[in-house]
């Protein structure tokens, strides 16, 4: 066989945390049948890391470790950068540097591509190399080749995913153990699923940036994080949760996007999903996308979102995708975001108040007459039908002569602007003793 006379394909590695190490130990382990599959051998030749006694402990002899990224970007010997840095600052003049040395690039940075993507692909473009992504967005599920070559046939409807490990961590948490957010959060840190600092998950920016990388892909537009809209889940309360679980719901925070009459939907926030979808099953840390495809229907991708070895699988899957294609003329390649650059379309991001879906909404009401009546009438009065109700006492002030009562309504579709107005009016009643929970409702179907 020709192709394995081929000299191995070189990689440098910026940065040797925990998905460098990763990928470092599991290319050395795998090398034989990843040379099989690939038709050359893949090698990382170079790692450059601040600490470099860490990083030379992690790979031994015969890997040249240096405490400068430009030094492996500048090695004329190197094939393929890796960047596993994060964040926006220095990776993104890095990886833009790579590109203009005529460097292909593998990167897990979400955030990056989210923000800068469309730059960095249009320079890698007019360069002719090959900026992959694979582990960028849930881990070790191959979602972005599902999305870009896999489904390539389909008028992809839409995507909701679970795409955040920790917060589905922190949701199970809550749901299983009837725990407060605060509690469940210092919970994640102690075993490891949050980070010291845990706003880009919590706030939903992590899932946000990853929801931005699939819609691109899905629809053919560019990518633009700064359209989509954001929502945490640090407002979510246990009783909100269990009343969910009465109601046959589960609550999970799912990055969605969808194809509308007035343009693309781009949102991350919390969810009810009905008990028996599948991925209102989707427990702890593990990630899973639905995609729905107007030819295939509905498909789920299921497995681990973050970690060592799980996230190496990614990336090098990426390595052997470029070994394969490195000599190919480039605009045989499969395009960055699976439509060609110059076929990408301007629909727009719809803006949320102009998104239609259905609504969970819990009051802590006076519990004395006419009260309901009011506030069904302020519903109706918007045009916004009412699909089952629950009344409660309420929580913290139970018991005999009880004064306040949980009311909960979940709501048939309606734009979120209605809504937005319904709310404000029935917040302004004076029997209303509470700020009221409002918690959007995806069927899934």
């Amino acid at each position: 066989m020709k192709s394995m006379n081929l000299s191995p394909i070189r990689v440098g590695l910026l940065g040797i945390g925990t998905v460098g190490s990763g990928t470092f130990n599991v290319l050395q382990r795998n090398q034989e049948e990843i040379r099989r599959r690939a038709g050359r051998g893949i090698e990382i030749t170079m790692v450059a890391d601040l600490d470099v006694v860490r990083a030379k402990a992690a790979v031994g002899a015969g890997v040249q470790v240096v405490d400068d990224a430009r030094k492996v970007i500048a090695n004329p010997d190197i094939d393929i950068v890796v960047e596993l840095i994060g964040g926006y600052g220095i990776a993104r003049q890095l990886v833009l540097e790579a590109i203009e040395a005529g460097k292909h690039v593998v990167t897990a940075n979400k955030a990056l591509l989210a923000v800068h993507g469309t730059e960095i692909f249009a320079a890698a473009h007019r360069k002719g190399v090959m900026v992959a992504f694979e582990a960028a967005v849930a881990g070790g599920i191959p979602i972005i080749k599902a999305l870009r070559e896999g489904l390539t046939a389909n008028s992809i409807q839409w995507i909701a995913g679970i795409i955040n490990g920790t917060t589905n961590f922190i949701l199970s948490e809550m749901r299983d153990k009837g725990l407060d957010f605060d509690v469940a959060l210092k919970e994640a840190q102690r075993l490891g699923y949050a980070e010291a600092d845990p706003t880009f998950d919590i706030e939903g920016v992590d899932a946000g940036h990853k929801v931005t990388l699939m819609s691109a892909i899905a629809f053919g537009i560019p990518v633009q994080f700064d359209k989509a809209y954001v929502e945490g889940i640090t407002q979510l309360a246990a009783q909100d949760i269990r009343y969910a679980e009465q109601l046959g719901y589960r609550i999970k925070l799912l990055g969605i996007t969808k194809r509308a009459a007035n343009g693309i939907e781009l949102r991350v926030h919390p969810s009810l999903v009905p008990a028996k979808r599948l991925i209102a099953n989707v427990e702890g840390a593990m990630n899973a996308v639905v995609v729905h495809g107007d030819a295939v229907g509905t498909t789920l991708y299921y497995g681990k979102g973050a970690g060592s070895e799980p996230t190496a699988s990614a990336v090098i899957a990426d390595l052997v995708d470029i070994a394969r294609l490195h000599m190919a003329d480039p605009e045989h390649r499969v395009p960055h975001l699976a439509f060609q650059p110059d076929a990408m379309s301007d629909l727009p991001v719809v803006p949320m108040s102009e998104v239609v879906t259905s609504y969970y909404l819990r009051l802590k009401v006076a519990d004395e007459t006419g009260v309901l009546a009011r506030v069904t009438g302020i519903l109706a009065s918007l045009g916004i039908s009412i699909d089952a109700m629950l009344q409660r006492e309420a929580d913290d002030v139970g018991g005999e002569g009880a004064t306040q009562t949980d009311l909960i309504i979940l709501t048939h579709n309606c734009v979120e602007a209605k809504m937005n107005e319904a709310l404000a009016q029935m917040q302004a009643l004076p029997t209303v003793l509470a700020p009221i929970t409002r918690i959007r409702k995806e069927e899934l179907a």
